[in-house]
């Protein structure tokens, strides 16, 4: 076998640039689906952390239907109210339930202005606020539900904005002192936003929907079980049928779910559209061998007089055309791995996140060993036509 791949070594040096066109089918698959596998898992972890999806213990409830525009609950026909947040309370397996407002408003620092957007501060619950979103603090302190004219900034406002502990802000004509700085979460919406008290926020809107109810369970093992709860309860008070709810509850597991879904769809796309490449290439392949066969029918006839079998023949071409292909898929999972890390590099540039990059080395063989499989089956039907030749007649030509 150490003498085939020589051989088959060999000859492909002689090939011409032609012959090796006929791999970019090849090359254009493997790269395809190298660069997307690798993409996906921390392609995953990037869109779940712009809607800090990270804790598996809570249960999220917003107010959906037709009309669900901007952030949560926005605009909707049929908004959360104190009566949901109270029922919800009261639900079987609810430990703790607290509303959350997102508002939009006008920010003004240093002569420029801004659209931001703003959430409260619960004024007896914002330990488990800071709890649930698991905030932590880059500089200066958290503030309590109770302070009035204090905000805390999320990490790219102090980053991008240059804004700092101390500075004074305006929002919606309002003054504010920042009283604190968030470390960095790596999504775009806790990592722009702004926390004030709730008293402070219910003056500078006038707007007292709730966007979102955040619950905590007494057991996360019982979590399904408690969103069911929930949502018996809010079909009664809101008086709606099953699968006619205007309502939505969501835990992160079943949010990762769909995101992972929608992955995979994206996934098998591309590999559907890979898949026409590389039959593109296997084609290429079967019919630079065929070529290959016929410029070289000399060779075969010495070789076949001097005593190669019709099996050495075949076992020559079959690994010449593996090899063919193998030099193909080691191109494409170069470029694959290349256009993965420029696109995990730019997606985190333009989410401002980090997105991990890795490299499944087991992946990567299995997808050269394909490749050689590949172009192996592609030069069988040639190789077996020169393991059938005759000697005799070959030397006559």
């Amino acid at each position: 076998m150490k003498k085939y791949v020589i051989f088959a070594l060999k000859s492909l040096k002689q090939r011409g640039i032609r012959s090796w066109l006929t791999l970019i089918g090849i090359i254009i698959g493997v790269s395809l689906v190298v660069s997307l596998f690798l993409l996906g898992d921390g392609l995953g972890l990037a869109i779940s952390s712009q809607f800090g999806i990270s804790s598996t213990e809570i249960i999220s409830v917003t107010a959906g239907g037709l009309n669900a525009f901007g952030p949560p609950g926005t605009l909707v026909s049929n908004p959360l109210t104190e009566k949901d947040l109270e029922e919800i309370e009261k639900t079987s397996g609810v430990k703790k339930a607290i509303k959350r407002y997102i508002r939009s408003a006008e920010l003004e620092y240093r002569e420029k202005r801004d659209r931001i957007f703003l959430t409260n501060i619960p004024e007896k619950e914002n330990d488990f606020l800071y709890e649930l979103l698991d905030l932590k603090i880059e500089r200066g302190k958290f503030i309590s539900g109770d302070e009035s004219g204090k905000a805390m900034i999320g990490y790219n406002l102090f980053k991008n904005k240059n804004l700092d502990v101390g500075n004074k802000i305006k929002i919606n004509n309002q003054s504010f002192e920042i009283a604190g700085v968030l470390k960095r979460k790596g999504s775009f919406i806790l990592d722009g936003i702004i926390f004030i008290s709730e008293k402070d926020l219910e003056k500078i809107s006038e707007d007292r929907n709730i966007n979102v109810i955040a619950i905590k369970p007494y057991s996360s093992d019982e979590i399904d079980k408690v969103k069911e709860n929930i949502e018996k309860t809010l079909r009664k008070i809101r008086n709606v049928k099953e699968g006619k709810e205007d309502f939505q509850v969501s835990t992160p597991k079943a949010t990762l779910s769909n995101i992972n879904n929608i992955l995979f769809g994206v996934k098998i796309f591309v590999v559907i559209i890979a898949s026409i490449s590389i039959i593109v290439g296997v084609i290429g392949i079967t019919n630079t061998m065929t070529t290959s066969v016929l410029e070289r029918r000399k060779d075969i006839g010495i070789m076949k007089a001097v005593g190669a079998k019709n099996s050495q023949i075949f076992l020559l071409f079959f690994v010449e055309s593996g090899l063919f292909s193998f030099f193909g898929g080691l191109v494409g999972i170069i470029l694959g791995v290349g256009f993965a890390h420029i696109g995990t590099i730019s997606i985190g540039k333009f989410l401002n996140v980090e997105i991990p990059l890795k490299i499944d080395f087991l992946f990567l063989i299995f997808s050269l060993i394909g490749s050689f499989l590949i172009g192996a089956f592609a030069g069988t039907n040639p190789a077996l036509n020169a393991s059938k030749l005759k000697p005799i007649e070959t030397l006559r030509e």
